[in-house]
């Protein structure tokens, strides 16, 4: 086995051995089972009234936008846990410089961890928000127009996530870095909120601060992108400022690739 392989398959066990994915799974089930529950009666009351293909359609979007808020909340977490501690955290533990100095580069070890999380968090949002339409589907009879393209929303804020922690961790100890991260994903709802407070007050001044908070903090406005994925009479443009359509699609990929550069170029300077 590579070493490039071997730090993928230590990331995952490590994740393993402390639990963080054990707990991600039991949190999952129990949402699971309580958003069963929820459509089956939901959809049930709706069959008693009569409801025609329009409201089981507004019924099924609304359920599973607020399901895919769970499912990025759930990935988020899972995406933190797994890279705060790349850095500052192993270099504390003494388990870096074996890594580095040979046979494998800080480079190598980076996108290592970085590929190790991106899978598991990533193949957790898939799986997770799958599993959800599926059960959706069953029990309302409704699927979203555009199953894929609400998926690859979540996956990609969950990845700038991973990419947030994983940069932090060059600079913070694992503790200070998750709650950083967590702080950064609490500001991205918040501008979203004081999007919608800009527009009902015709505030040009917090507009902008809105949707410069858009552009720093992107995996908001693809979460919200999924979300309008799932039907067109679902409008997301007024939620919140920033990158859309294919800017948006653009700017994520140059926004990992900066942060990619910036965790290298921290790392690189870091003494071990």
């Amino acid at each position: 086995m590579s070493p490039w392989a071997t730090v993928v398959r230590y990331a995952v066990q490590e994740s393993l051995r402390r639990r963080v994915f054990l707990v991600v799974l039991v949190l999952t089930g129990l949402f699971l089972a309580a958003y069963a529950a929820g459509a089956l009666a939901i959809f049930g009351g709706l069959d008693d009234f009569g409801g025609d293909g329009d409201e089981r359609a507004a019924v099924g979007t609304g359920l599973l936008g607020f399901a895919m808020f769970v499912v990025l909340f759930l990935g988020t977490t899972l995406a933190i846990f797994l890279t705060i501690g790349t850095v500052r955290g192993d270099a504390e533990r003494g388990l870096l410089a074996p890594l580095v100095v040979r046979p494998l580069g800080r480079t190598q070890l980076l996108g290592a961890r970085m590929a190790a999380a991106a899978a598991m968090s990533g193949g957790y949002v898939v799986a997770f928000f799958a599993v959800l339409v599926l059960l959706t589907g069953a029990v309302g009879q409704w699927f979203p127009d555009a199953v894929l393209g609400a998926g690859a929303g979540l996956v990609g804020a969950v990845l700038v996530v991973c990419a947030l922690s994983l940069l932090g961790s060059t600079f913070l100890t694992a503790t200070a870095n998750g709650i950083a991260v967590f702080m950064l994903f609490g500001a991205g709802l918040a501008a979203a909120l004081l999007h919608q407070l800009a527009l009902g007050l015709d505030s040009g001044a917090l507009k902008g601060i809105s949707e410069l908070a858009g552009w720093l903090l992107p995996f908001m406005a693809l979460y919200l992108a999924s979300l309008g994925s799932l039907g067109p009479d679902i409008n997301t443009a007024d939620i919140l400022g920033g990158p859309s359509g294919v800017a948006l699609f653009g700017w994520t990929l140059v926004y990992l690739a900066l942060l990619a550069a910036g965790a290298r170029t921290a790392f690189l300077r870091r003494d071990l």
